[in-house]
């Protein structure tokens, strides 16, 4: 007799974006998927929200980014970067799918993927934790024990079970997952919603030894991001918050400080100290990881949704028969993420001047059109159903 109540070609750990992504994918290509997140459904999450090309892209090609924009979620048409009061603004080009980038809060972003899986067949759960992963006797993975929140349990079967539950993951701690790259490199941020700021776009603000962002985004709200070293995070923040977030925004803008010292902040102020990015296993025997529960680079360059949602794609398509199988989509991962990570290393470090920092940025903006392409190419030779 079975040991599982239920069984799915794929359980879900984590119900954020690359685990409803995941879900949404692999449920359009007919696989009977069960995502279980512990946060509850349409709640909010420490997140900067700047998408690039290749989620808005993705967005589009799944059908849920004019859900986004019927939220208000406001279309973002030029970014400028400020180097010291030297500001250099660029138009967003319209592509085949899209004439604009988003920035939607996580509390609609997650709230409509979710809701894509559910219409596309996946079973949601929120409140629900995993507990335990089911071994055979080779060491594959073949299941898992939820604690569904009101006292009871369920051992179910599963197909695969993929950790998308983030940084502390508990799928890569059951299954032992090892780091492989591990970077140096660390930036700390305070961030808060503010309303009565003119929407410019993205603007990136950029000083000696710290950094700011204006990101619009849903509720006619900004996101304002005051950044800088990890080790200094301690230092600034400690005691005053908000004496701290004003320091830096003034350092990198005194414009920005006057315009987000006459806005209303809507919520307090948040906090990330910082941690090095990494590389993790992802695969394993009846076992995967995606987004920054496999990779996580720092936020310094505002990329980890963007690599959230192609990493989802990447290992939905090797689960439905991609060449090279779970292996080949680490490894595919590694090989777009390689040049963002080491960009994205030197500019959480702060060891630039204003120079050294506009050449990290082209080839930024080089890795990250090269990524899109990647993305667009992927999309179309696309081995999954619509």
């Amino acid at each position: 007799m079975s040991v599982f109540e239920k069984r799915y070609d794929a359980v879900i750990v984590g119900g954020r974006v690359a685990g409803a992504s995941t879900a949404l994918m692999l449920a359009r290509a007919g696989c009977k998927v069960l995502l279980v997140d512990r946060q509850l459904y349409g709640s909010d999450r420490l997140s900067t929200h700047a998408l690039m090309r290749g989620a808005v892209s993705m967005l589009a090609e799944w059908g849920v980014l004019p859900a986004l924009m019927a939220e208000g979620t406001p279309a973002v048409r030029q970014t400028s970067f400020i180097y010291e009061g030297d500001r250099t603004t660029f138009d967003i080009q319209p592509d085949s799918r899209t004439d604009c980038l988003v920035a939607p809060r996580r509390t609609v972003l997650d709230r409509h993927l979710v809701d894509a899986a559910r219409r596309a067949g996946a079973e949601i759960r929120h409140a629900t934790m995993l507990q335990d992963l089911v071994f055979d006797r080779s060491g594959r993975v073949i299941g898992c024990v939820i604690d569904n929140g009101d006292g009871t349990r369920q051992t179910v079967g599963a197909g695969i079970v993929i950790g998308a539950d983030g940084r502390q993951s508990s799928v890569a701690r059951l299954a032992g997952a090892r780091i492989y790259r591990e970077g140096k490199a660390a930036s700390g941020a305070v961030y808060g919603y503010f309303e009565g700021l003119p929407d410019n776009g993205f603007e990136w603000y950029f000083a000696d030894g710290f950094t700011a962002g204006a990101i619009p985004t849903n509720h006619g709200q900004h996101c304002i991001l005051a950044t800088l070293p990890a080790h200094r995070f301690a230092e600034v923040f400690r005691g005053d918050i908000r004496a701290g977030f004003e320091r830096i925004c003034a350092a990198n803008s005194p414009a920005l400080a006057e315009a987000v010292a006459g806005a209303r902040l809507c919520e307090r102020l948040k906090g990330f100290g910082g941690q090095p990015g990494y590389f993790r296993q992802s695969f394993g025997k009846g076992w995967a990881l995606v987004g920054d529960a496999g990779y996580f680079k720092d936020p310094a360059t505002a990329h980890g949704i963007t690599d959230a949602f192609r990493d989802a794609f990447l290992l939905a398509q090797a689960i439905g028969g991609a060449p090279g199988g779970l292996a080949g989509y680490q490894t595919l991962r590694d090989e777009l993420s390689n040049d963002l990570f080491e960009i994205t290393e030197e500019i959480a470090a702060f060891n630039w001047d204003m120079a050294d920092l506009q050449t990290l940025h082209l080839r930024l903006s080089k890795a990250m059109r090269a990524e899109s392409e990647a993305i667009d190419s992927l999309l179309g030779v696309s081995r999954l159903a619509a």
